[in-house]
């Protein structure tokens, strides 16, 4: 059996958990400088307001017409055209639809010359366009939403502080506490990063993956806490506080990769054979089921070592 000794490397997984987010720090940054929304992640029209219309077409991955299809938009009077191709995968029937080109843009009435316009506009860049699908979002809707979203994180992230405050003593909730934030920290810059590469964009199902991974998170790391503090009360006059840590995460480490592997293949199966609409969210809830079993593991308990130890040196 592996026994790690994450005391022992303590600074070299904190310098892990600071390269992982770097990129997605300043992904944000650079986000929020450049989109016209000042946002640190691309939004979908769920928080901006607007028209998603949808397009099937049996031409697969037509990403390299994107430029061309977008000047023909603008110059056919749309007002700033985002747009984004979704494979639907291959097919030996002709007919089949094998991509789905995202034209989202101002709100719009369905059945409107504008629709009909930008119809008009895809049929002549690819004869087989069928528009199957419109979605619109009144602007003071969107933002209502983006508003109820960020008092609903804010809400879940305050309540599970609270708990954590009340339930351990200051350095095991304050690790907790920096670890929920460092998980929110690197699925928030991912997207940031997926966003200005991909042009992928978050919704609300974004939001509903952040507070689940949440969850998954905290719940892991009170586990190992949880046995730290219970081996605690036997080992503390025979083994020092870092080897009593040590201990304790090898204890429940089974545990926690079993938990999370068999949530990941689950997810994984999603991911790959679920319906385009769902890829973000579990894409989303993959990463922060990677992360968060990463930071309780390793990032967690070296913070509450750390602390043990400059409390030690103080004294």
């Amino acid at each position: 059996m592996i026994t790690l000794n994450i005391v022992k490397n303590k600074i070299w997984f904190l310098c892990l958990s600071a390269l992982l987010l770097a990129p997605g720090i300043g992904a944000m940054i650079y986000s929020s400088i450049t989109y016209p929304t000042h946002t640190p992640l691309k939004v979908g029209i769920d928080y901006t307001g607007g028209t998603t219309l949808q397009y099937g077409i049996n031409q697969a991955n037509p990403s390299d017409k994107l430029g061309e299809l977008r000047a023909k938009l603008e110059n056919g009077g749309v007002d700033n055209p985002y747009l984004q191709v979704i494979n639907v995968g291959e097919s030996s029937n002709d007919d089949a639809i094998k991509s789905i080109v995202s034209v989202r843009t101002k709100f719009v009435e369905e059945g409107s010359d504008d629709v009909n316009k930008i119809s008009n506009i895809m049929q002549d860049e690819f004869n087989s366009a069928n528009l199957i699908q419109v979605s619109s979002v009144g602007p003071t809707l969107g933002s209502e939403l983006f508003k109820n979203s960020l008092i609903a994180l804010s809400l879940a992230i305050l309540g599970i502080i609270c708990y954590l405050t009340v339930r351990f003593q200051f350095d095991y909730a304050l690790a907790a506490i920096l670890g929920l934030v460092h998980d929110v920290l690197f699925i928030l810059g991912m997207f940031s990063i997926f966003g200005l590469v991909w042009d992928v964009q978050i919704d609300s199902l974004f939001i509903t993956a952040l507070l689940t991974v949440i969850g998954f998170s905290v719940h892991d790391t009170i586990v190992v806490f949880d046995r730290v503090r219970e081996n605690l009360k036997y080992y503390s006059k025979k083994m020092s506080f870092g080897e009593i840590v040590n201990s304790s995460i090898n204890q429940t480490l089974a545990r926690s990769i079993n938990t999370s592997l068999t949530t990941l293949l689950t997810l994984l199966a999603l991911y790959l054979f679920g319906g385009v609409t769902t890829r973000d969210f579990v894409l989303a809830m993959i990463l922060g089921i990677i992360i968060g079993t990463y930071s309780s593991i390793f990032f967690c308990a070296s913070l509450v070592d750390m602390w043990r130890e400059s409390k030690q040196k103080a004294v």
